[in-house]
């Protein structure tokens, strides 16, 4: 009498795998700075003031003659995309001025819920 063994195949996870090439890596970046969302002013993520962050949104979107959508959507899509991705690797204190952005994107634009 024979007995066989049946292999199990063990499923590979990509989660929480990193990608190492440097295209892989930096397209977040190639997006924010050539795609057709936004003209965006030099640095705008990087400033701590959230109410800086949401003008200089809604001024490029307002200027932009690349965005696809309206103003509001574009400036918030900008934001949410950076949060999103381009700024995984931010702390949570770096990233708090940006989600306050949207806030104050809401109010320079008249969305405030409530």
């Amino acid at each position: 009498m024979t007995t066989t063994k049946t292999a199990t195949r063990k499923r590979s996870s990509t989660k929480g795998t990193k990608k190492t090439s440097t295209s892989k890596r930096k397209w977040s970046r190639q997006v924010t700075q050539q795609s057709n969302a936004l003209d965006l002013e030099s640095g705008v993520f990087k400033t701590k003031d959230p109410k800086k962050i949401a003008e200089s949104l809604k001024r490029s979107a307002e200027h932009s003659e690349r965005k696809k959508s309206g103003p509001y959507q574009s400036a918030m899509s900008m934001l949410n995309f950076y949060i999103n991705r381009a700024g995984k690797g931010l702390s949570n204190k770096e990233k708090e001025p940006l989600e306050k952005a949207k806030g104050e994107l809401r109010k320079l634009f008249h969305r405030e819920e409530g």
